[in-house]
């Protein structure tokens, strides 16, 4: 029974990792890009990238997994912009970045001008910074 709960819980969080991967091709590169703070996506790409450039380092980081794998992480909310270059230096994707709260499960409190994030599930805990 224990290995059935382990095996479960291994499949669900592949499942999750495979849901937040995103492949990146030519077509896409005028979408927008979101991502909830304090997460990372996964973006695949077809060829090998040679460069990642973040507008605002405050708002997102990007981190080179493998050649043709980065990890984008929302660092803080707002909107910057994600260029990627290929070996040629040609940017491969240029695209929009907006980095929010993910909302579902949490409660805020505000205190004049102090402001609390809990996350719910099941039980409510304060949000690490």
């Amino acid at each position: 029974m224990k290995h059935k709960i382990i095996k479960t819980i291994a499949l669900g969080s592949a499942l999750t990792m495979l849901a937040n991967t995103t492949f990146v091709t030519m077509a896409q590169s005028s979408e927008l890009l979101r991502v909830f703070m304090n997460h990372a996506r996964i973006l695949k790409f077809e060829h090998p990238v040679s460069s990642v450039i973040v507008g605002n380092s405050e708002v997102a980081d990007i981190t080179v997994s493998d050649p043709t794998t980065v990890v984008l992480t929302g660092k803080s909310y707002g909107s910057t912009n994600l260029v990627i270059l290929n070996d040629a230096g040609e940017a491969i994707v240029d695209k929009r970045i907006v980095v929010s709260v993910d909302e579902e499960n949490s409660v805020r409190i505000f205190r004049q001008i102090d402001r609390s994030v809990l996350s719910c599930s099941p039980i409510c805990e304060e949000q690490a910074n």
